[in-house]
């Protein structure tokens, strides 16, 4: 018995100190820059430039940047009521249950119960007894067995290893999930507000259209505009009531998209008009280096190669043998008043050893999968970095570039607005047709909509800079397990 005992000691030191074949992981070298190109641009003019990396950095409430209270209540109930989300989130949970079932293997399996049975030997069985062929008896057994197979070789650690990465690489994709669900919100909530301010440009110019209208009447039954002067002023009036309608279109789209980020029916809800506001915040990019830190989606590409690193120690594992520990132990008796009871206690310990000499090189041909594999998911990590670099590069630069357009767009606007007045006063003087005052109406409201489009899209690419940036993750946030 301390033979025994001893033996399953040293099977349980060697276990706990058994050798891990296979590669030890080490993160992938990917390409970083050392700065932004767009940092060492000129500011651009105007009121919005990038932070310095030596500002604040984004938090993950970064929604708040912009100070809109509609926008901050909305984004807090994506992360509550969003299906797609949810889906991601409970992806990750069972994920995270796969990393305890990975871990039960370091364990011996234990089973234990009783049985009784009742017994009657056969007259006609082989080389029977007459005197026991009658025998009929009791059976008591009450007994449990373990078995274990002691990590050796480090397959059960890879497992879990493997478990691990592959866990809090689902929990990257999920933050992943909610941070484009996030930004996407943004993007619908702010694309709205742009119609928003359109429209309000439409009515205001419609009011005034309505004027004109009413000035070439006047001007028509006193005999000093034509008949043509008031069609014209009559067309562009009505022209310009089919676009405020039709913006409704395209708004009601993008609220009906809200509602489906919100996890609502798109009939039940509905937000007020509120014309965008310029004035954008300051966003700090930082260094390239740290996106990768930062960006979800990298970290989950990361989490992925770690996975199928543990994979090659995996493979390699089978080539060396399967050793088996089993135990069993109880009470057998024949009746119930002598079934526990010392006389009546049984056991036996064992051990086995399989090695497989011949697979017809499957083994070989699953670990050069598992490098294969490996060398993949490298490949893609190293490309969603440089596509987070890229993302990043080309926000900083739309908003760089975007900027300069609202200057010389708000210059275009003010000049459209003077040659109208100019045109005014040269039609009510009579020194010009009706025609050239046309002219200057429809450039100063395709000037308008245009100033308003630029806006909004300074809006959205300072969005997607945001999430370009990872939106205030960090890789801290990866669960540890």
């Amino acid at each position: 018995m301390r033979r025994t005992l001893s033996i399953t000691c040293c099977a349980l030191a060697l276990a706990a100190t058994g050798c891990t074949v296979g590669p030890q992981y080490h993160r992938p070298s990917a390409p970083v820059p050392p700065a932004w190109s767009q940092s060492s641009a000129p500011p651009p003019a105007g009121t919005w430039q990038h932070a310095k990396p030596s500002d604040a950095a984004l938090r993950g409430d970064w929604w708040k940047l912009y100070g809109d209270r509609e926008l901050n209540a909305l984004e807090a109930r994506v992360s509550v009521s969003n299906q797609t989300l949810q889906a991601a989130v409970d992806q990750y949970l069972a994920a995270r249950e796969q990393v305890q079932e990975a871990r039960s293997q370091y364990f011996p399996t234990l089973t234990a119960g009783p049985s009784i049975s009742r017994t009657r030997s056969s007259n006609n069985a082989p080389n029977s007894h007459a005197a026991l062929s009658q025998l009929q008896y009791n059976t008591y057994v009450l007994q449990g067995q373990a078995s274990w197979q002691p990590d050796f070789f480090g397959r059960v650690r890879r497992s879990v290893e493997a478990a691990r990465a592959n866990a809090q690489a689902s929990a990257a994709e999920a933050a992943n999930v909610e941070l484009s669900l996030q930004a996407e919100l943004a993007l619908d909530y702010f694309e709205m507000r742009g119609l928003d301010l359109q429209q309000q440009i439409l009515n205001r110019t419609l009011k005034t259209y309505q004027d004109y209208l009413s000035l070439t009447e006047i001007r028509f039954h006193g005999g000093v505009a034509t008949e043509s002067d008031v069609a014209l002023a009559q067309t562009q009036l009505e022209s310009t009531k089919t676009q405020a309608i039709d913006i409704g279109v395209a708004r009601s789209q993008y609220e009906h998209a809200i509602a489906t980020l919100l996890g609502v029916p798109a009939s039940q809800f509905h937000l007020p008009p509120a014309p965008l506001s310029p004035g954008l915040p300051q966003i700090p990019a930082g260094v390239p280096s740290q996106l990768l830190e930062r960006r979800p989606d990298i970290a989950a590409a990361e989490r992925s190669a770690d996975a199928a690193n543990a994979q090659i120690g995996i493979a390699i594992s089978a080539y060396y043998p399967d050793i088996t520990l089993t135990g069993s132990g109880g009470f057998e008796g024949a009746e119930p008043g002598t079934w526990i009871q010392g006389p009546s206690e049984l056991w036996s310990l064992g051990a086995s050893a399989m090695e497989l000499l011949f697979d017809g090189g499957q083994r070989h041909a699953l670990t050069r999968q598992a490098r294969d594999e490996y060398a993949a998911s490298v490949a893609n990590y190293r490309q969603t970095v440089l596509q987070a670099f890229q993302e990043v590069e080309d926000n900083l630069s739309a908003l760089r570039i975007l900027q300069q357009e609202s200057v010389t767009q708000a210059n275009a606007v003010a000049a459209a607005r003077h040659s109208l007045q100019v045109s005014t006063h040269r039609y009510e003087g009579g020194v010009t047709t009706y025609l050239e005052v046309l002219t200057a109406q429809s450039a100063q409201l395709s000037n308008e909509r245009t100033q308003a489009d630029i806006t909004t899209r300074q809006f959205a690419a300072s969005v997607q800079l945001i999430e370009a940036l990872g939106g205030g993750w960090s890789t801290a946030q990866l669960p540890k397990m």
